[in-house]
């Protein structure tokens, strides 16, 4: 594990100090942790709520059924067969 040394003011120390006593972390380091990785989940459902509205603004559902999965496949094959 890599170390990163960082700034805080007087206040900002005090409430991370508080979180760690108060939330059950035992340093301030792994209230860190926790912050990150929470960010990166908000951040990771904002991005899936953005594909998820791209593909609803794309236009008409297309049936996938057996022949759909047919056509892909045979589409497949066919690109296989003709590449050098």
């Amino acid at each position: 594990m890599t170390t990163m040394n960082i700034s805080l003011p007087e206040t900002m120390k005090c409430f991370v100090d508080h979180q760690v006593m108060d939330g059950g972390y035992s340093t301030s380091s792994e209230y860190v942790r926790d912050l990150i990785r929470k960010d990166q989940i908000r951040l990771a459902q904002q991005h899936l709520a953005t594909l998820i509205m791209e593909g609803l603004e794309s236009g008409a559902a297309l049936p996938v059924d057996d022949a759909y999965w047919e056509n892909k496949r045979n589409a497949l094959t066919q690109k296989d067969q003709t590449a050098p």
